[in-house]
């Protein structure tokens, strides 16, 4: 252990390069004290080396994960005047000894690694042990996971605002750190393809991506080619997410698995092929093919938006930040037997320009998204940046502008990930998913594209169309809707002519963190009543049912005080999110389930005929015809 004033390993040389940066904390821009990242937080540009021999720190084991993809390391630390303000902090890679002295900060010569600040992965407080304030010893667990480089522990004084660094631990790493890790699912293009991305520290000029499948089972497999991508500083927008926040991404593969037969489970394994012919493998996973679009069978599907990262070793860079996020991740993986994929309707990370979270986000996930497909849509906190073409001009997403997310999920946007607009067909279901960081008004392409969306759903065999997007378009009492005077996003319902005039069942938002459910409603009016409770629904619609669920996990807002609007029906103020069932062309059941327990907390019914579908409601059918 180096003694008070030497030269610091690895971890100090982090601290060092932060000392060089900018001496201000990250600044936050979100309006509401709900968006600041904790990891900003950090005044790690503040930080000193103050290294103290009678302090010390160790991380076991040294290597970590063989054959795995995540391992709980334990940290043993010790120092001699132990206060609340102890932590301990844990940062990849544990060298960063080419940038000591540099005095150069975010957008001068970005291609160049070092200088840098940084900001470490997770950390803790010594508190987290009982004991430590009295002994000033205590041990503690972290999850780490594969993210392609070693690690380092340090441990530091003067909690968040002037942190001083007292011991560094010896490093750690996995077996394999570049091996193929957290396999997503999502459809292709086509009903009947799968694209299977994944990450790893392989370029393709190292080892040439597969995935090796077949139906489950046989023995005859095949292995089809994976695309490569990646990005650097020079791709995003501003900081933290080029600067204290960066971190190398690693590769980012896709390979589609085509002409499945509907229903048939497959089993796959990601894998690269090194130059001496030898395979470095990821795990073996399953999935179940996708229904043939209109064919009649069970149909279970999944929505939410704004979820957020869990913490399960308890590490506090997370804490308060998206408190039902863990319980959330841990509902949906164990009933993973009963709903067959998953819509996450933007909010994905809340990365918010630390970017080691998308690998944690994507282990999080994994055992989920390796299982059924995990479609995606964009958020504001995905997306929005001044000056970067959206629709908006914040910076909510603290630099990002989409490139993680359109870089890590695959999707089957008709143009490019950069418009983030798709269709979805599963079975009986029609899903036309917006880019509300887009515009999404008469006369641009997004609309064009809603329409074709919409119009081009045969009702017959698809009688279930929904409306997927981040921003509640459509109705939402939400508080700051209220504020605005729109009970909407301002704009939203300029779709409303669409969503009548196809037809649309169901439109489902997030980005507000309730839930809420409305009416069948067209031009503030519910079309119809329903059953009491509105629980049931025969015939026509006449009008579309608004629901928000931005409930996976970011923290719960509040409703508009006073009366109720009257085409709000259901609310609840609850961590959960939304599941489609159906099983025939004549019925529809939707629910609101509950994270912590499971249970179902809101539901109704939609019974009707193909002739319920094409009846006309109020502007549903052009005015020449005669059915008016």
């Amino acid at each position: 252990m180096a003694g008070r004033g030497a030269l610091p390993s690895p971890l100090m040389a982090a601290v060092l390069l932060v000392m060089a940066a900018a001496a201000a904390a990250i600044p936050v821009e979100d309006s509401e004290l709900d968006n600041i990242q904790p990891l900003s937080t950090l005044n790690l540009a503040a930080a000193q080396v103050d290294m103290d021999s009678a302090s010390a720190i160790h991380a076991s084991p040294d290597v970590l994960g063989k054959g795995e993809d995540s391992a709980w390391v334990t940290v043993n630390f010790t120092t001699p005047s132990p206060s609340s303000e102890h932590w301990i902090g844990l940062f990849s890679p544990a060298d960063f000894s080419s940038g000591i002295g540099s005095t150069k900060v975010a957008g001068q010569d970005d291609d160049a690694l070092g200088g840098l600040p940084v900001a470490p992965i997770k950390y803790k407080f010594g508190t987290c042990e009982p004991d430590f304030l009295r002994t000033g010893s205590g041990n503690t667990t972290f999850l780490v996971i594969n993210q392609r480089y070693d690690y380092a522990f340090g441990l530091f004084s003067g909690g968040k605002d002037n942190p001083k660094l007292l011991a560094v631990s010896n490093k750690i790493s996995f077996a394999n750190p570049k091996a193929p890790v957290f396999p997503r699912l999502s459809q292709g293009k086509e009903w009947n393809e799968m694209a299977v991305t994944w990450t790893s520290g392989y370029n393709i000029d190292e080892a040439y991506p597969f995935v090796e499948w077949r139906i489950k089972g046989e023995e005859t497999s095949k292995r089809t080619p994976a695309g490569t991508l990646t990005f650097t500083r020079g791709h995003l927008c501003g900081n933290p997410a080029r600067g204290q926040g960066y971190r190398d991404p690693g590769f980012i593969h896709t390979a589609f698995l085509k002409d499945l037969w509907p229903n048939r489970e497959y089993s796959y394994q990601i894998g690269h092929e090194l130059s001496d012919g030898t395979v470095a493998w990821g795990k073996s996973y399953t999935f179940r093919a996708s229904p043939f679009p209109g064919q009649a069978s069970l149909q279970r599907v999944v929505v939410f938006g704004d979820m957020g990262l869990g913490a399960r070793d308890g590490s506090s860079e997370l804490e308060g930040f998206q408190p039902g996020a863990q319980v959330t991740t841990d509902r949906l993986i164990k009933d993973l037997p009963n709903y067959d994929a998953v819509f996450h309707i933007g909010d994905l990370s809340y990365a918010n320009g630390f970017l080691a979270q998308w690998d944690q986000f994507t282990a999080q996930m994994e055992p989920v998204a390796s299982k059924v497909p995990y479609m995606v849509a964009s958020g504001n906190h995905e997306r929005t940046y001044m000056d970067t073409g959206g629709f908006y001009n914040g910076n909510d997403s603290h630099g990002e502008c989409g490139v993680p997310a359109e870089t890590y999920f695959y999707v089957p946007a008709p143009a490019h990930r950069g418009k983030f607009w798709y269709a979805a067909d599963y079975g009986m279901f029609r899903f036309c998913v917006a880019d509300t960081e887009h515009d999404w008004r008469p006369g641009t392409e997004q609309h064009a594209f809603l329409d074709s969306c919409f119009a081009s759903a045969d009702r017959k065999h698809q009688p279930w169309l929904v409306f997927l997007a981040h921003r509640p378009l459509g109705y939402s009492s939400n508080d700051f809707y209220q504020q605005e005077g729109s009970f909407a996003e301002p704009m939203g319902r300029t779709l409303q002519p669409l969503w009548q005039k196809h037809r649309v069942d169901i439109a489902i938002y997030g980005h507000v963190h309730n839930y809420e459910r409305t009416c069948p409603v067209y031009e503030n009016t519910c079309t119809v009543k329903g059953t009491d409770a509105q629980s049931s629904y025969t015939g026509a619609l006449g009008g579309t049912i608004h629901v928000v669920a931005g409930t996976a996990g970011a923290k719960l807002r509040t409703y508009a005080g006073g009366a109720w609007p009257q085409w709000s029906v259901a609310r609840n103020q609850s961590f959960g999110y939304v599941k489609l069932t159906a099983s025939d062309h004549s019925t529809m059941r939707f629910e609101f389930i509950h994270s912590d327990d499971g249970a179902v907390h809101d539901a109704f019914n939609i019974t009707r005929d193909y002739k319920d579908v094409m009846a006309c409601a109020l502007d549903s059918c052009a005015p020449h015809t005669l059915a008016n």
